[in-house]
């Protein structure tokens, strides 16, 4: 990957960190250019989960520009205006809902209207946060710089699986003139654990067992903990079979971790998936997120760190666990789009080095053009 920035457009190349580079270009309004996207693949050029992303952000705006070369391996994208409104996409069912979610999240309080946006496709897989981890950790976070009318919601309508789909959600999302400065500092203590046990197409006894296993080992650490079952079936069950669930820790200070396992997709010759090992492989994997204990879930860092730097003229503090290798490329380019600078400290508690992090910045004063101001 290698950056220079010409007559005010960045370029960079690979594919890696496209979405998140889309949505600062969407954001900031300088266009950019990504060149040799998977030129040494034998199959090169841009998935069709990635193509849909870029339909989804022309949907969102208006104005923008997509030239796109013949074997797709690079593009130039020119934002426009954010404008919002009520929407409807389907998604690629090569990733999950939660893929476009993510993007929309951080787009969405700069809309000129309030975003609601009806998004069909997987709602579950094993490599994109689930819609409900999106639901329980990720949008108290976006309520936390709100400011005034924060009702966001994201209710989900039906369940899809890959690799037929057949879920959808909805999200609505108020537009917001400025963001809040955040002191994000102290995590609390665990107090609850709740979690949906998801069965789609499948026996509703599978969903128990998960619930079951996954209990096996909480409750070895907390006596309250609540697993709901969510048996899908018939319409709103999608097109395909799958089960799984997503676990969600609350803290004493309003701080939610998460952790989730899901059923892979079967192909001939694969090993068949046993509900309990689901069940404790998503309880262990909230255990390590509680271990990170961050004030935020880590599959939200980027989110978290974009609305810091576009907050107003204030210094921002967050602690969150270590941070993941998503989170490392998209300071740096946050740095490219906006100029802005963090400051990353290790968390110290008396002679010892937590593995905590503390991201300090300061907010760059951002402000939603497309607002009337009241």
């Amino acid at each position: 990957m290698s950056i220079n920035i010409r007559n005010n457009v960045l370029t960079y190349e690979g594919s890696n960190y496209f979405r998140y580079r889309l949505i600062l270009s969407t954001l900031s309004g300088k266009p950019v250019k990504i060149i040799d996207i998977r030129t040494k693949d034998n199959d090169p050029g841009l998935r069709e989960y990635e193509i849909s992303f870029v339909r989804l952000l022309d949907k969102v705006t208006n104005g923008t520009k997509i030239e796109l070369n013949e074997t797709g391996t690079s593009i130039y994208y020119t934002p426009g205006l954010l404008n919002g409104g009520e929407l409807e996409h389907d998604c690629s069912l090569q990733r999950g809902i939660g893929y476009y979610l993510e993007g929309i999240m951080m787009l969405a309080p700069f809309c000129k209207t309030p975003l609601n946006l009806k998004l069909r496709g997987v709602t579950n897989n094993t490599i994109d946060p689930s819609v409900d981890r999106i639901q329980t950790a990720g949008i108290p976070i976006l309520k936390k710089f709100l400011a005034g009318d924060n009702e966001v919601t994201l209710t989900i309508h039906k369940r899809g699986v890959a690799p037929l789909g057949g879920g959808e959600v909805h999200f609505k999302c108020p537009v917001s003139r400025n963001l809040r400065t955040v002191q994000l500092e102290n995590s609390g203590m665990v107090k609850r654990i709740r979690g949906t046990a998801c069965s789609v197409r499948v026996s509703p006894a599978i969903a128990n067992r998960i619930v079951e296993s996954a209990k096996g080992v909480l409750l070895k650490f907390l006596p309250d903990v609540y697993i709901y079952t969510d048996h899908s079936k018939g319409a709103a069950g999608g097109k395909s079979p799958g089960f799984g669930v997503t676990l969600t820790a609350e803290t004493t200070k309003d701080v939610f971790f998460s952790g989730q396992a899901f059923s892979p997709l079967m192909t001939t010759g694969s090993l068949p998936c046993v509900p309990e090992d689901l069940g404790k492989e998503a309880a262990m994997r909230l255990l390590d997120e509680i271990y990170r204990n961050g004030c935020v879930d880590s599959v939200f860092q980027s989110m978290t760190a974009a609305f810091m730097a576009l907050g107003k003229k204030d210094v921002s503090r967050a602690i969150v666990g270590p941070l993941t290798p998503a989170t490392m490329q998209f300071l740096r380019d946050l740095r490219d789009f906006f100029g802005v600078t963090f400051k990353v400290e290790h968390v110290r508690e008396e002679d010892e080095v937590l593995p905590q992090v503390r991201l300090i910045c300061l907010g760059i004063g951002y402000t939603n053009m497309n607002k009337r101001a009241l």
